[in-house]
């Protein structure tokens, strides 16, 4: 399998979500490491979390720390790498599924 780079998958990711007549914003916040890379707006208004990673790797445990924060605050967070890319895409096209 060829590596597929984390900034791909994040393009991937703004396409699909665009597709879908969604907003994907990238997502920094000053003072606060390990944020999830994107914060995905949805019809509907749903608003979902989603860090990139490269094919294999795992979020770090500071990310997962924030994930976990995220999450108890109502949140849905995921992970997205090339080998969920389009099922997660799917879900979150956001049609009634529901990934978490």
């Amino acid at each position: 399998m060829a590596y597929i780079r984390e900034s791909t998958i994040e393009k991937h990711l703004v396409a699909e979500v665009k597709k879908a007549g969604g907003i994907a914003y990238k997502f920094v916040s000053p003072g606060r490491r390990a944020v999830p890379d994107r914060l995905v707006l949805l019809p509907g208004g749903r608003a979902v979390f989603v860090e990139c990673k490269p094919p294999g790797e795992k979020p770090r445990p500071e990310q997962l720390r924030e994930h976990e924060r995220l999450r108890a605050l109502g949140f849905t967070v995921a992970v997205l790498d090339s080998k969920n890319i389009e099922g997660i895409c799917r879900a979150y096209t956001f049609t009634d599924n529901h990934v978490g």
